[in-house]
């Protein structure tokens, strides 16, 4: 349930050389940064303009003129950052995304059509083809003691190595607006998150989680 092949559709991002060799998917977030740089230099100069240090934007992407983009950093078809976006650098921001006014961005690739609206953060983080995440909800990407982030299936648990790590969304999730995803967690294909909630661990594909206790499946 918290494999690549599980989770990630990767005809949908322009990072998907990215992953290739990997089982995990926070195996590519010590990564990210130099995809981008190599990846960067080879993009058409017809379709992709470089602005300042290894950003790339695409031509028709919008870009509002308070956002911040720090680099490395790309920039897809048809992205919309809009006004106050502070992409902080290490993003690979994918085909029709939208980059809400507020939301902070660190260390992390967005699938195609990922929507992270309305004061969002997303630090060292993987979110999925057409996820979206509901104002005001964060992944949480620091355990509050610093010790290294596991990830928790059941009694099955698997060290990270990595002691920042956000979470995982699979294509197609939805989260509630001001929930906190913690460090470790992965989202199955599909699954939805009440707002307010505080997840942990790993959602099953098309999971609702109502609440710790009380996690069902759609049907």
């Amino acid at each position: 349930m918290y494999k690549i092949c599980d989770l990630l559709d990767l005809s949908k991002t322009i990072a998907a050389p990215l992953f290739e060799g990997k089982e995990y998917p926070w195996e590519v977030l010590s990564d990210i940064s130099d995809f981008i740089i190599r990846l960067g230099s080879t993009l058409p100069e017809e379709e992709y303009e470089k602005r300042g240090e290894n950003v790339w934007i695409a031509k028709d992407a919008m870009v509002f003129p308070s956002a911040y983009i720090g680099g490395p950093c790309i920039i897809d078809h048809g992205a919309e950052i809009r006004h106050c976006a502070f992409i902080r650098g290490s993003a690979v921001v994918g085909k029709g995304c939208v980059v809400g006014n507020s939301v902070e961005l660190k260390n992390a690739v967005l699938f195609d059509k990922v929507q992270t609206p309305h004061y969002n953060y997303v630090g060292d983080s993987i979110l999925g083809y057409k996820a979206h995440m509901g104002a005001g909800s964060i992944t949480s990407n620091v355990k509050s003691d610093k010790t290294l982030v596991v990830v928790k299936c059941g009694e099955e648990q698997i060290e990270t190595g990595r002691k920042k790590f956000g979470a995982v969304l699979g294509d197609g999730v939805e989260v509630g607006c001001n929930s906190v995803l913690n460090p470790g967690t992965v989202l199955g294909r599909g699954a939805s998150v009440y707002p307010t909630s505080c997840v942990r661990g790993v959602i099953p594909e098309n999971g609702i989680y109502k609440d710790k206790d009380n996690i069902v499946i759609r049907k």
